[in-house]
């Protein structure tokens, strides 16, 4: 296992942990406030009197705000910085679960639930940039891979959100008091954090000259005419969607194309979540010891054998064999390319921003468009699709190789003048 001293010398040690702590609190109360709204959807769907259709459209609304709050995050941290604009967006994101609250318990009114969630939406996503942004940081700064890590604390946000959802509902407790608790601890958790966020130039905290409004936009335009980000993009698109579609069509799989019971379909994606988790927690470790791009291929092999064994599945336990391996495959692919689209610090809002719209649009996109293929084909023809998109994922993986001045995700340095180091970054280094 190689050792890298950390980039930023400016900070003690106790800074870095602490920076490295808050920007775990961050990632986990996103998580946790994102799980108690999806938690009471049924209970949502009760008191505002709708049907699957008005869910649906619900939906669609935060969704269509997440893309734009992805675009607009770069933006914000041109214009107060990182540190600053992380306290405006994670307030929207707070007072839009709150109010969403008010909107369907209080006033029962579909229209004003579909405002709220567009605060919930923009504050999210746009803090989901933000948070990438400094988590790569984090990891350049402490030289090993930590993005996986930093993912796998949203999960545990999620489980933990999910499961006060539970516990809530089986308390007969209201949604306004539920998510209006949500809100609040992801507001005052988040703004705590933040006061042990370091203030960084390349994210305009500190003393560096505010860029112009053209500047801005320039800086927006030109990462999307860089190839290397519609590359990290079809890296994250394939992830996303294998991550995608198990979420919302594999307990689906498992009763009308495997013809098992409801139960047995909670079971795997159980079973998913799991493997999925458990490789975020290791999955740094693994990319120091191997590379950022060959970690990435490697797991897009396991994916798409996973995928194709669940497919192909003649009994429970193969099955679930399959979904472990699809989980653990599915796990690094997101977060791996939100670290690669960070490598360059002075471009990493712009580029995360972009690299994340990308992914993003596949976790919008992708339901909808399986739903349709599925209706005409049948739900397991159907994810031999995702089995191409996993394959492409793993053909892009190259665009992963950190850039000459990164210091993570395979121990890649800036080379020195006729040094070929920086060429060889999947090639494991040994002590």
């Amino acid at each position: 296992m190689r050792y890298h001293a950390p980039v930023d010398q400016t900070l003690t040690r106790s800074q870095l942990v602490r920076w490295r702590t808050a920007i775990f609190t961050i990632f986990f109360v996103v998580g946790l406030g994102f799980a108690s709204w999806a938690s009471r959807l049924p209970a949502v769907k009760q008191a505002l009197d709708t049907d699957d259709f008005g869910i649906g459209i619900l939906l669609l609304v935060m969704g269509a705000a997440s893309i734009v709050g992805l675009s607009l995050a770069n933006l914000i941290v041109a214009r107060w910085g990182a540190r600053r604009g992380m306290v405006a967006t994670i307030s929207c994101f707070s007072a839009g679960l709150i109010l969403v609250g008010l909107a369907v318990q209080v006033a029962q009114s579909f229209e004003l639930a579909a405002a709220a969630l567009v605060l919930v939406g923009l504050g999210m996503s746009a803090t989901d940039v933000m948070m990438n942004v400094e988590a790569a940081a984090v990891e350049q700064s402490f030289g090993r891979t930590l993005m996986p890590l930093f993912h796998a604390f949203f999960s545990f946000g999620t489980v933990a959100g999910a499961g006060a959802g539970i516990a809530m509902a089986a308390w007969q407790v209201g949604v306004q008091w539920h998510l209006g608790l949500a809100g609040i601890l992801a507001l005052v958790a988040g703004i705590v954090a933040l006061g042990f966020v370091p203030k960084r130039d390349e994210v305009l905290d500190g003393d560096a000259p505010t860029p112009t409004r053209r500047e801005r936009f320039a800086e927006l335009a030109a990462v999307w005419k860089t190839p290397r980000t519609y590359a990290i993009g079809v890296i994250m698109l394939g992830m996303a969607f294998a991550e995608g579609s198990a979420n919302d069509w594999l307990t689906i799989a498992m009763v009308d194309g495997h013809g098992e019971t409801e139960a047995f379909g909670a079971v795997a994606l159980t079973v998913f979540s799991v493997a999925m988790t458990v490789f975020r927690v290791i999955g740094g470790p693994l990319v120091d010891r191997f590379g950022r791009v060959w970690t990435l291929r490697i797991l897009a092999v396991t994916a798409g054998v996973g995928l194709v064994v669940f497919i192909l599945a003649p009994s429970l336990p193969i099955a679930l064999v399959g979904v472990a391996l699809w989980g653990a495959g599915a796990s690094l692919g997101f977060p791996l390319g939100m670290s690669a689209a960070a490598d360059d610090p002075k471009r990493a809002a712009a580029s995360v921003s972009a690299a994340a719209t990308i992914g993003y649009l596949a976790f919008l996109c992708g339901p909808p468009v399986l739903g349709w293929i599925s209706h005409q084909i049948g739900i397991l023809p159907t994810l031999w699709i995702i089995v191409a998109l996993i394959a492409m994922s793993g053909f892009a993986s190259g665009a992963a190789k950190p850039l000459a001045t990164s210091t993570v995700g395979g121990g890649h340095r800036t080379p020195a003048s006729g040094d070929r180091t920086g060429d060889r970054d999947e090639v494991p280094a040994r002590d």
